[in-house]
């Protein structure tokens, strides 16, 4: 019988099947990797906590982005969380962006639907590829220069910087980095509307990189976030150049998490011997797309899906979640600072 002819409950059964023994497999070959079947991880009123999101800001196209949104207040509500931060994983918008910085899709976009009654906090940005869109200014610009006018929560003092999460006695490190770098054929990644980082410039991010990962670290957790996944089972499948230049550093210094969008789905991948956890939440708004790759060849999880995704930290645990635009917990893991991973599916 195939796949398609399955009824959603027995075709989701036989995947969860096949991924839990995928990363099973995984686990056995790690010591640091358990696979357990508890319920969710409950969130803890005691820890920090943020929610993200990427390919989100398509407002005029249709109402997903809106129903994720929506998903998003009412799950910060039920969870009596008080969000520390937002994380706008790039693809902040598609389509023009009129008026630049005065463009009214500003307070209907982000303002208002992402309400600062719900998420007074700050909400730091990266770039995506939509976002070096000239149509026909420069979106990129505007978001810079949106940041500079003070009195809004949207943070982006640079292409790439630093903070510290939450910001006071923070837990984890954030590395935002600007991913829209050149192609290995030299080229920008689609259509010639599609800018990227001048070869000096990804040069500069890149020498810039590998200082901030050689101080040392003042957290418990480190966590790399960029637009671009390095590693991907949807359509644009692994970046070549992400993988050459920025991998060996996330092995080297041990990050635990690389955080990205890009692929229109939500997706957690583990490789056997890494110490980072790629974490893929893609979902904010934009049509969907339909994974590549099987999920339990590289898993342990992925679903095409609109949702957003919610981090909690302590000083000795780190829990993700991926939650649909419901509100429903789909898939979540916690990380300890040394690297142990327990699944819950």
């Amino acid at each position: 019988m195939s796949s398609e002819s399955l009824s959603p409950e027995i075709f989701n059964r036989r995947r969860f099947l096949r991924q839990s023994f995928a990363f099973s497999a995984v686990a056995a070959l790690s010591p640091m990797a358990t696979f357990a079947m508890p319920s969710h991880h409950p969130a803890k009123p005691n820890a920090a906590h943020l929610l993200m999101l990427g390919d989100w800001g398509r407002e005029t196209r249709d109402r997903a982005q809106q129903l994720v949104a929506q998903g998003m207040i009412e799950y910060t509500k039920k969870q009596a969380l008080t969000p520390q931060a937002l994380l706008m994983l790039g693809d902040n918008w598609y389509d023009a962006l009129p008026d630049g910085v005065h463009s009214t899709r500003w307070q209907t976009g982000f303002e208002q639907m992402y309400p600062k009654s719900v998420f007074n906090c700050p909400a730091y940005a990266i770039p995506g590829n939509h976002d070096y869109q000239i149509m026909p200014e420069s979106k990129l610009a505007a978001e810079l220069e949106y940041a500079r006018l003070g009195n809004t929560r949207w943070t982006m003092p640079s292409l790439w910087y630093r903070f510290g999460f939450p910001s006071k006695n923070p837990l984890i490190t954030f590395i935002a980095l600007d991913s829209n770098v050149f192609h290995e054929n030299g080229k920008p990644e689609k259509n010639d509307y599609n800018f990227t980082l001048k070869p000096e410039q990804q040069a500069e991010q890149l020498a810039w990189l590998q200082a901030e990962l050689e101080k040392p670290l003042t957290t418990p957790f480190l966590i790399v976030m960029a637009h671009h996944p390095i590693f991907s089972n949807g359509p644009h499948g692994d970046h070549k150049v992400l993988a050459r230049d920025w991998d060996p550093l996330l092995r080297k210094h041990n990050v635990h998490v690389y955080l990205a969008g890009h692929d229109h789905d939500l997706q957690h991948l583990e490789f056997e011997g890494h110490p980072t956890s790629f974490f893929l939440s893609g979902g904010g708004g934009a049509d969907l797309y339909t994974l590549r790759e099987e999920e339990a060849s590289r898993g342990p999880w992925a679903e095409k899906v609109h949702g957003f995704s919610h981090l909690e930290v302590t000083s000795n645990l780190l829990t993700l979640r991926h939650v649909d635009a419901d509100g429903r917990v789909l898939h979540s893991f916690t990380k300890t600072p040394e690297g142990k991973i327990t699944i819950a599916t």
